[in-house]
């Protein structure tokens, strides 16, 4: 073929050209990431975990149809990252996008919302309108996704820890957390050795509705069990981490051998300690009561770790609100919603993944958290007030007469008091020098765990001043959710903080480390894009036109030129 006839089939070659590389992008992906925070770039554990599936994963996404803005781009979101889990997993990840809802009669629709419910998935209503000054609309959303891998479902609630009360932060906090929520779902249900975690009684602990949640999360995700320190000679090894919540009565030297061994040898330990005897119950019975020493004699022990539980009660400004009765209207009591500043609503950290972009959590009467010199241990504050609390000495009285100054900045001047803090490193034993011969060679003959000073591994141990975030309220119709505000009828995010802690503690995968990223909320400014919404339409849709015109013309006027000559 002669370069005159070739020439006239520039359009053909060039339409070859397009269809194959439209072809060629719609089987490979890729970004290239120019954010300062990374945000469409995977992490390391992520990639490992897609590279070593040994099956298929099925991902079921419920974001379809004629979604509102904000939650329509975290479904895009979602989308382009689940492409990118496909490419890294070699094909065995395999999703689809579909509305469940319009496909059911009623009776199965219900029957499908009910199921997803109790999943954690909770139906949503989308309010929207198409243009402005037009009627809104109404339908149900189901933010959610479900893992199926061989016999094993996970859910995975898109919105759930991102709540904000700005609907764009909102759905850009729920994009900041979809990498981890994604990864973390198929971890778990991939996983081959489920750790072992245990509840530990003998001090009082509660065993009843009000640990209802967490018990049956631990049921669910874990190999769980409960053993009695009292009754025991060691804390079993095989338990990746223990849990210790509200303890009422004295530990004894013997009892704190066998935590402080268990640590030494490499054990993770949580400690959920009201260090003050405080209820409501009391409060309400005599409208005044006083915070008193439990006596736990755990002092010693966690002060050796790096950590003190303060004999002080924390306020807090930013706290949650509940009903009071203000006065009686007839026979019957007023009641009015009032801050009560004994319960604050408690910020996560900068940097810790446990915390870290997590919604407030719901605390009551929480004791302030200090750390002291512990060498090697690393310390992360994990929990704390916001930058207006303060601190209630001992003794403690608790009234209702708080409520007239919860919103008082001048009274509320000490900021960011820690509540909650992790402790990582090799422990050094509080019993090194103290133990016994005998006791030594006890532990070292009879149970085969010899006394150690100091820990040959690292551990980690979480020591938090309020027993309640881990615990539930019990109403007449049984437990509540963990977290949940009844008076407002709002969950706080104490589930999600319960689990990341547990997560980190027995996890190795690193998959929680994603929690930690930054995702920078770049907003258009509203009035500028509706009143230069026509000229950008115009350089997004027409300039590209005009330009490929241009670019054609241009072509042909060369050739012509080439070959006329």
């Amino acid at each position: 073929m002669d370069k005159l006839t070739s020439s006239k089939f520039w359009w053909l070659y060039l339409l070859i050209a397009i269809v194959g590389a439209n072809f060629i992008a719609a089987q490979f992906h890729y970004r290239i990431d120019l954010t300062k925070e990374k945000r469409y770039t995977l992490s390391e554990p992520t990639k490992k975990l897609l590279k070593n599936l040994d099956g298929d994963v099925n991902v079921d996404v419920y974001l379809k149809g004629d979604l509102k803005a904000g939650i329509k781009k975290l479904a895009k979101g979602t989308e382009e990252l689940l492409q990118e889990f496909q490419e890294y997993s070699n094909g065995k990840i395999h999703f689809r996008f579909f509305d469940p809802l319009t496909s059911l009669d009623d009776s199965a629709k219900q029957a499908l919302v009910d199921s997803l419910n109790k999943m954690g998935i909770q139906q949503m209503t989308q309010v929207a309108q198409s243009k402005k000054g037009e009627e809104q609309s109404e339908r149900f959303v189901l933010p959610g996704a479900v893992i199926k891998y061989k016999e094993r479902i996970f859910p995975v609630n898109l919105l759930k820890g991102a709540s904000n009360t700005d609907e764009n932060a909102l759905y850009n906090n729920a994009e900041a957390l979809l990498e981890y929520k994604f990864a973390n779902a198929i971890d778990k249900v991939t996983q081959k050795h489920v750790p072992a975690i245990a509840y530990v009684l003998g001090n009082g602990e509660p065993l009843d509705f009000s640990v209802y949640n967490l018990i049956e999360g631990l049921r669910k995700n874990y190999n769980f069990g409960i053993f009695r320190l009292d009754s025991v000679p060691t804390v079993p090894q095989q338990f990746s981490a223990v849990i210790i919540v509200k303890p009422n009565n004295k530990f004894t030297d013997a009892e704190k051998l066998k935590l402080d061994q268990y640590a030494m040898h490499g054990g993770n330990i949580i400690f959920m300690i009201d260090n003050l005897r405080a209820e409501m119950d009391s409060l309400k019975a005599d409208q005044e009561t006083i915070a008193y020493d439990r006596g736990l004699n755990l002092d010693d022990l966690l002060f050796k770790y790096g950590a003190r539980i303060n004999q002080d009660l924390v306020q807090d400004m930013q706290c949650a609100s509940l009903n009071f009765v203000v006065g009686m209207q007839g026979d019957k009591p007023q009641m009015q919603l009032l801050q009560w500043p004994y319960f604050p609503l408690l910020n996560g950290s900068l940097t810790s993944p446990i915390s870290k972009n997590l919604d407030p959590v719901y605390a009551k009467f929480t004791n302030s958290v200090d750390t002291v010199k512990a060498n090697g241990i690393k310390k992360t504050v994990l929990l704390q007030t916001s930058a207006n609390g303060r601190i209630i000495g001992t003794p403690a009285i608790i009234s209702f007469e708080s409520v007239k100054v919860a919103n008082d900045p001048k009274v509320f001047n000490r900021p960011y008091i820690p509540a909650a803090v992790l402790l990582e490193g090799k422990f050094h034993s509080l019993f090194a020098n103290r133990i016994s011969s005998g006791m030594a060679d006890t532990l070292a003959n009879i149970y085969k765990e010899p006394f150690l000073p100091i820990a040959e591994k690292e551990s980690k141990i979480i020591v938090c001043g309020s027993a309640e975030i881990f615990m539930n309220d019990v109403a007449q119709r049984g437990p509540l959710p963990m977290g949940y505000n009844k008076d407002i009828n709002y969950t706080f995010a104490n589930q999600d903080f319960a689990q990341n802690c547990i997560d980190y503690l027995t996890s190795n995968s690193g998959i929680l480390e994603t929690r930690a990223k930054d995702f920078t909320l770049r907003l258009l400014d509203p009035k500028k894009v509706d009143d230069e919404r026509t000229l950008w339409q115009f350089i997004n849709v027409v300039v590209p036109l005009l330009l490929v015109i241009i670019a054609g013309f241009v072509y042909q006027l060369i050739r012509k030129k080439k070959y006329t000559e």
